[in-house]
C-alpha cells in the first residue's frame, strides 16, 4: 500500500508539471512570445520589466486580440518604442499599401551631386540590387563630383543595406556602424553590407558629404545618416530625426503575426550611442539644401 501511495503522488507531482505547461491558446501565444522578450530585448532586464513580465504571464486573455494588446504592453517595455507586433491582417494591408519610391540622382552646378534615399522595405535581393543600383549606375566621373548631398528626409526607414549600398562610394572602408545590444557589440563593415545586397565594391569617393535630415528620417534611415558620424568630411544638416536609431528582429509567431522586437541600439564609429531620442543635425536649419550647397562649396 505504501509503493501504491508513493505512485499516486508521483502521478500527482506528474500531472501537475504537464499542467504547468499548458494554457489555452491565447495564453501559449503571450508565454513564448514573453520568452522571445526576455531573451533578445534590448531593454529587457531590471525593476521595470520584472513587472511587466509578471502582469503578462498573469494575464488571462479570452482572445488573441486581447494576447495581442498583452503582448504590446510587454513589448513597450522590454523593446522600447520601436517595438511591435504585427498581426497577419496588418501585413497583408501593409503590402498592398507599399509603394516605395526608388532613389534618385540629379546633377546640379558646380559638381554637387543631389542624391535622395527613400524609404525602402526590399522583399528580394533583386529589389535590393536595383535600388542600390540605381544610384551607384547614375553617378557622373568621379573628377566630375566635388560634393555630394544625401538627401534622407522623409526616409521613415526599412532596410539600411540597400540605402548604404547605393551611396558606399563615399564611405571609407571600416566598421561603419556598430549595433549595440544587452550582451553584444556587432560591427556592421561596409563589405558586408555590400556582400549583403551583392554589389560589388567600386572605389571610394573623397569629397564633403552634407546629409539632409528631417523629423520623419527614422530607424534604418537614421542608420545611414550614422555611417558618416564622425567623418571630417561630412556634415548634417536640418532637423532633429525622429528618434528610432536602433535594430529590429522580427520573429514569426505560431499565428502566422510577427513580434518585431528591438535587440540593439546603433552605435557610430564615435562611440556615441543612439535609440528612442532624435539625432540632432550638426546644423539646425530651415533651409537644409540651401545651407548644405553654401557649405560644399565653402570647402
Amino acid at each position: 500500500m505504501k509503493h501504491f501511495t508513493c505512485f499516486l503522488v508521483g502521478l500527482g507531482i506528474l500531472a501537475s508539471l504537464m499542467l504547468s505547461g499548458c494554457g489555452t491558446e491565447e495564453q501559449q501565444y503571450v508565454k513564448k512570445a514573453v520568452k522571445l522578450m526576455n531573451k533578445h530585448g534590448l531593454f529587457a532586464e531590471g525593476p521595470a520589466w520584472e513587472t511587466a513580465r509578471a502582469a503578462a504571464l498573469a494575464a488571462e486573455p479570452a482572445t488573441m486580440e486581447e494576447a495581442y494588446d498583452v503582448c504590446r504592453a510587454a513589448l513597450k517595455v522590454a523593446g522600447g518604442k520601436h517595438s511591435f507586433l504585427s498581426t497577419v491582417e496588418r501585413q497583408q494591408e501593409s503590402a498592398a499599401e507599399d509603394k516605395e519610391t526608388e532613389p534618385s540622382v540629379k546633377l546640379l552646378n558646380g559638381g554637387i551631386v543631389l542624391i535622395t534615399l527613400p524609404a525602402f522595405s526590399g522583399q528580394s535581393q533583386d529589389d535590393n540590387q536595383r535600388y542600390a543600383r540605381t544610384v551607384l549606375d547614375a553617378l557622373p566621373e568621379t573628377e566630375d563630383i566635388q560634393g555630394v548631398v544625401i538627401d534622407l528626409r522623409g526616409n521613415t526607414g526599412g532596410n539600411m543595406y540597400p540605402m548604404i549600398a547605393a551611396i558606399h562610394r563615399f564611405l571609407p572602408d571600416d566598421t561603419i556602424l556598430r549595433f549595440k545590444s544587452r550582451q553584444f557589440s556587432t560591427p556592421i563593415t561596409k563589405i558586408f553590407v555590400l556582400q549583403s545586397v551583392g554589389i560589388m565594391e567600386k572605389p571610394l569617393i573623397l569629397c564633403p558629404v552634407a546629409l539632409l535630415t528631417d523629423d520623419m528620417t527614422a530607424s534604418s534611415g537614421e542608420a545611414t545618416l550614422l555611417c558618416f558620424r564622425g567623418l571630417a568630411n561630412a556634415r548634417s544638416f536640418g532637423g532633429p530625426t525622429a528618434g528610432y536609431a536602433s535594430a529590429n528582429t522580427p520573429y514569426r509567431m505560431p499565428d502566422g503575426s510577427q513580434l518585431v522586437l528591438t535587440i540593439g541600439c546603433d552605435m557610430a564609429r564615435t562611440g556615441e550611442l543612439f535609440c528612442d531620442d532624435p539625432i540632432a543635425p550638426d546644423v539646425l536649419t530651415e533651409q537644409p539644401l540651401e545651407e548644405a550647397l553654401v557649405w560644399i562649396s565653402s570647402r
